[in-house]
């Protein structure tokens, strides 16, 4: 497992797979979400450090979309989506009601 931690940023790399797997969100997706580029996340996704910017930008984007990301509790950290994900899954990609 990869840790990627900046001050109050840590992520691993497999909650990052896992939270775009759960959106089901391209690596293109995430990066229009997030304004990473699309090599940077696959780096990252593979196991590569990241700045403290980026992995900022990463996470901002998965949680403004539903994804709380599980600390390690014992049994590894994770990711969830909130109750209200879809909803606000459409709405980041543009896809609500109008569109």
């Amino acid at each position: 497992m990869h840790i990627i931690c900046h001050r109050n940023n840590m992520v691993t790399s497999a909650q990052i797979r896992m939270a775009r797997a759960a959106l089901q969100w391209s690596v293109r997706d995430l990066a229009e979400q997030s304004g990473v580029h699309r090599n940077t996340i696959t780096r990252i996704e593979a196991g590569a450090g990241a700045h403290g910017p980026t992995l900022s930008a990463l996470r901002q984007a998965f949680e403004a979309a539903g994804v709380i990301f599980v600390a390690e509790n014992g049994e590894g950290p994770g990711v969830r989506l909130r109750k209200d994900w879809k909803s606000e899954v459409e709405h980041s990609l543009g896809k609500g009601e109008g569109n």
